[in-house]
């Protein structure tokens, strides 16, 4: 039911949308494709947080005019809170420019949506992604869908259980964490208006 965010793999649901390692600058095995997938991540001001998720509910539309939205979250727990990530679709980096440009000429979006909130945020980022070769965005089954994909809080700590014990899993982690920098998790909830629930 809630959304868990894994920082290393970045993945949306196992079975329908892994995304690579994030780099703040765009690489990867997938760059020809030249589909990528742009998340920005909102830190807040903690007595803005109600104000800005109102102000996007509110005006989202504006933005969604220009690129298709794959999901916007804001953080429940891990990490640092007062947190809202979106993950935005380009078709290559030509059609993110021509998105900025026309965001750019866009007076109703800048003063409904952008002003308004520039005033609430304390940082913002963004970071590009591309999709492992062995995946694809799709519809998962059930309505709820996230970015490593469980039931509930409860659910993912009995699969994490069940895993530390599947000798196969083991030694995937074995032969993987000498690669590891850093991991982080935490627990999203999607915004009414989220296509990935």
């Amino acid at each position: 039911m809630l959304p868990l965010r894994s920082v290393l793999a970045r993945a949306l649901t196992s079975r329908t949308l892994a995304l690579q390692v994030c780099s703040s600058f765009a690489t990867g095995p997938r760059q020809n494709d030249g589909t990528f997938y742009e998340f920005h991540t909102y830190s807040l001001k903690p007595s803005k947080m109600n104000e800005f998720l109102e102000n996007i509910k509110k005006n989202m539309h504006l933005r969604t005019a220009h690129s298709e939205l794959v999901g916007c979250w804001s953080v429940e727990f891990g990490g640092r809170m007062n947190k809202v990530f979106h993950i935005w679709k380009y078709e290559n980096f030509a059609h993110r420019t021509a998105v900025q440009k026309a965001l750019a000429k866009d007076k109703e979006w800048q003063e409904q949506f952008l002003i308004p909130n520039l005033a609430l945020i304390d940082k913002q980022e963004s970071e590009i992604t591309y999709l492992v070769p062995w995946c694809k965005l799709e519809k998962p089954p059930k309505e709820v869908h996230v970015l490593w994909w469980n039931e509930s809080a409860d659910s993912r700590a009995a699969g994490r259980h069940h895993s530390h014990e599947d000798p196969r899993v083991v030694a995937a982690v074995r032969e993987s964490v000498n690669y590891l920098v850093s991991q982080q998790n935490m627990l999203l909830i999607p915004a009414s208006f989220s296509p990935l629930k």
